[in-house]
């Protein structure tokens, strides 16, 4: 089943970074975040991927095309008055990677549209380029599988951020208390399984997937949730980024699964 990852926006809210790179490429514990959401994949036996992307686009063709060279074991021989290349040994995964430049100015669900002929009639997983998760992607597939709707998103909780007010007519308050987990709201994380039937709801390069498509997905009963209690994080600022950063110097990473 292919993968396909959504990485072609300007990543403006994190522009120290994304001044010089699609933010999909930002690097935590030294490698993109990018590469890091297709390693998780990969542990649960995932390894075709199709990247839309867009914004600096070109550095993920390059990124990808150095990757075989810099991950590898090589002699470079000049004494015959030629470049003779060896390889003795890689350490590459088994990935099958297709960068697609689906426009600078396309939305989420025009992306999706533009990668259809590289998806086929078969259905796929896709998520966001930019967040982690330690979700079980073989449970997910196959709660996918279960239900037999056109489209699964895992929900994970957001938790209030700030104190909770009770707070009467008079605007005086009642009640002041620390926040708690359950005073979150479920939301989109990304890491969808999808139907190819998906594609009837995406019109053009406008068609933005979080809005008209999927509303009209859950209005028709065809949107389901699989809720994930575990951890989620994406990375929208600078902050986030160093945390998850941290994560991975401490060795405590929830979403590294694989061994180095």
């Amino acid at each position: 089943m292919k993968v396909v990852l959504l990485a072609g926006g300007f990543g403006t809210r994190i522009s120290e970074e994304s001044q010089f790179k699609p933010k999909p490429m930002i690097e935590i514990g030294g490698k993109p975040i990018l590469w890091h959401i297709m390693k998780e994949y990969s542990y649960y036996g995932f390894n075709e991927f199709i990247i839309c992307a867009g914004y600096k686009q070109h550095v993920i063709k390059e990124w990808f095309a150095d990757y075989f060279l810099h991950n590898s074991d090589i002699t470079f021989d000049f004494t015959h008055g030629d470049n003779e290349m060896t390889i003795h040994n890689n350490h590459c995964e088994p990935w099958k990677v297709t960068v697609v430049d689906t426009g600078l100015h396309t939305m989420t669900g025009g992306r999706i549209k533009r990668i259809q002929k590289y998806v086929g009639d078969e259905p796929f997983m896709m998520t966001y380029g930019d967040g982690v998760c330690d979700v079980n992607i073989r449970d997910l597939l196959e709660y996918h599988q279960s239900h037999g709707k056109v489209a699964t998103l895992t929900a994970v909780m957001l938790e209030q951020q700030k104190g909770v007010l009770d707070i009467g007519g008079n605007n005086a308050v009642k009640s002041f208390r620390e926040k708690k987990h359950t005073d979150g709201a479920p939301i989109n994380a990304g890491y969808m399984v999808l139907n190819p039937e998906i594609f009837d709801y995406l019109i053009d390069d406008k068609t933005v997937f979080e809005r008209e498509p999927l509303e009209k997905l859950a209005l028709q009963g065809e949107l389901m949730s699989y809720m994930h209690k575990g951890f989620w994080q994406c990375m929208d600022t600078k902050r986030e980024m160093d945390m998850l950063d941290e994560y991975l110097k401490m060795g405590t990473a929830p979403w590294k699964k694989w061994q180095d």
